[in-house]
């Protein structure tokens, strides 16, 4: 079994159903400003789920290491990034915002990682 890989597709479910709820369930309940912060959390949700599945793909041999930490920090990004902005989005509390941020930089050392994965990568 595939680890990454099937995280990597329940988070594009998880992505998706966020994306069809935030546009459907949650239009006229909260403003207009809170629906597009959720939205944004969607779209970085399924982006970073897809990565992660580009990393699970490439996860063998000499770049397996790089490639399960980026698997790994795009998954870690999706809950701190994503997960603060559907809170916020839900919650109208400012509670969580600082972990935007941290997620932010978790999926920009993850592309790095995949990066360096692909230098190794002998596929």
């Amino acid at each position: 079994m595939n680890l990454w890989l099937l995280i990597g597709a329940v988070n594009g479910f998880l992505a998706v159903a966020a994306g069809a709820f935030g546009a459907h369930a949650l239009e006229g309940r909260i403003v207009p400003s809170m629906t597009t912060v959720f939205d944004t959390g969607a779209h970085y949700h399924l982006i970073h789920a897809l990565a992660t599945v580009a990393a699970a793909l490439v996860a063998r041999g000499a770049a397996r290491q790089r490639a399960n930490i980026a698997a790994l920090l795009f998954t870690s990004g999706t809950v701190l990034f994503s997960g603060s902005l559907y809170f916020l989005a839900l919650s109208s509390s400012f509670a969580l915002v600082l972990l935007t941020p941290v997620g932010g930089l978790a999926f920009l050392a993850g592309w790095a990682a995949l990066a360096f994965a692909a230098l190794k990568y002998e596929g």
